[in-house]
């Protein structure tokens, strides 16, 4: 199909120059709505609220592709190869830079497609050009109505049409009788190694499980491509631990991705009414869901500990927000067509309608800029090989959308 662009302009701009010589201080946040626990405190200055950033550029908005139904993934194929994306109900698809939509993509693994379940992420290995391998994440169906989160390894047919030697990798444990809260993305490394996240399941007697590390509920685990546990990892040698958990206490980590420089993995993850957290992952530790949140249960009453502050006993969030934008996926921005935004992080938002721009000052948030405000529940952003923004739309009838320059 033909791709249609229209065009985004912000009704104020600022050039990037007159915006870094602004104090922090005199410059407001981006205005969100009501807070849900408007008595928390940040552990830090810079842990929420961030100054509001507005780039001086126009973005516009071509839609590749119409047609998808609640696409949850996007992965860009190298040597203009097109992307891979995912369809909850269960369907993998191969979409041509042209805007072509094959036929379902067959070998994948059957889901369990109720509530928030289904087919999930799918990501491309670091030597798929000549492997051919891919990873994808689902909810499978462990009989008797039960679930789990799983993670599976299979080859990409030269044609795009099919995969073969599908096997799965991960599986959580134990299975769930709730099809809620699954995660889950799947980011190689690049050193053999791949990090997997999992939800807890959404129930209040489930969501303690996120403690356990006799379950792989809330967790980030790590695996190598063949599913075994690497000797070094931090709960290897523990008594009653699955040896794959990496670290613990997570509610339900939709966004993962490597820093470009660093190699550290960062992840989002939904919290409950407010409490969206953004996290730096360090191997062995302790998140301190559901004991501690920035946020409340739905019905407005305190959640866990009644505690906000996750120090000294959990790591605290590099940044949370207050109200929600309800994470999708994440990548750090490289490209040559925004290098005004290089490293920056570029988060899905589900409730913000928006893709939510992080500017990074090492490990701290220093600004924070909505792009594209209203488009829609955005699900999943990657960067495409020219540096456009890719992303797809939580809709039943969703277009795959690259956002580009308007010079």
């Amino acid at each position: 199909m033909r791709t249609r662009t229209t065009l985004f302009r912000p009704i104020f701009s600022l050039s990037m120059a007159g915006l870094m010589a602004l104090p922090a201080l005199a410059q407001t946040p981006v205005v969100e709505g009501g807070e849900n626990l408007p008595s928390a405190e940040p552990a830090f200055a810079e842990q929420t609220d961030a100054p509001e950033q507005i780039s001086d550029l126009t973005l516009a908005r071509q839609d590749v592709a119409t047609g998808l139904e609640h696409p949850w993934a996007v992965a860009v194929l190298p040597n203009g190869a097109g992307y891979l994306v995912t369809e909850r109900p269960g369907r993998l698809r191969h979409i041509t830079r042209d805007g072509e939509i094959s036929d379902p993509i067959s070998g994948v693994p059957e889901v369990d497609a109720r509530s928030q379940g289904g087919l999930l992420d799918v990501a491309i290995a670091p030597d798929f050009e000549d492997s051919r391998v891919i990873y994808l994440t689902y909810a499978r169906p462990m009989g008797d109505g039960m679930t789990a989160t799983a993670a599976a390894r299979a080859r990409l047919s030269e044609d795009m049409t099919a995969l073969s030697g599908v096997e799965d990798i991960f599986v959580q444990s134990p299975p769930s009788p709730s099809p809620m809260h699954f995660g889950s993305r799947v980011v190689p490394t690049g050193d053999g190694h791949l990090f997997i996240t999992t939800g807890e399941h959404f129930t209040r007697a489930e969501r303690d499980l996120a403690q356990a590390v006799s379950t792989t509920y809330g967790k980030v685990v790590r695996v190598t491509p063949e599913g075994d546990v690497p000797g070094d990892n931090p709960f290897v040698e523990a008594d009653a631990a699955l040896g794959e958990i990496w670290t613990l206490g997570h509610r339900n980590v939709q966004g993962a991705a490597l820093h470009p420089e660093t190699g550290a993995l960062w992840t989002i993850e939904h919290g409950p009414a407010g409490g969206d957290e953004l996290n730096l992952i360090e191997a062995g530790a302790n998140y301190g869901w559901p004991i501690v949140t920035y946020g409340v249960n739905y019905d407005g009453t305190p959640i866990g500990a009644e505690q906000t502050a996750h120090a000294p006993a959990f790591v605290e969030p590099r940044y949370y927000w207050d109200p929600v934008i309800a994470p999708g996926g994440m990548v750090f921005y490289e490209g040559e067509m925004f290098p005004e935004w290089q490293g920056d992080i570029l988060a899905s938002g589900l409730v913000a309608a928006s893709i939510v721009r992080l500017d990074l000052n090492g490990d701290t948030v220093a600004g924070e800029e909505w792009l594209m405000r209203g488009i829609g529940r955005v699900r999943d952003v990657a960067v495409d090989e020219d540096g456009a923004i890719v992303t797809v739309l939580d809709l039943p009838d969703a277009p795959l959308v690259r956002l580009v320059r308007e010079d």
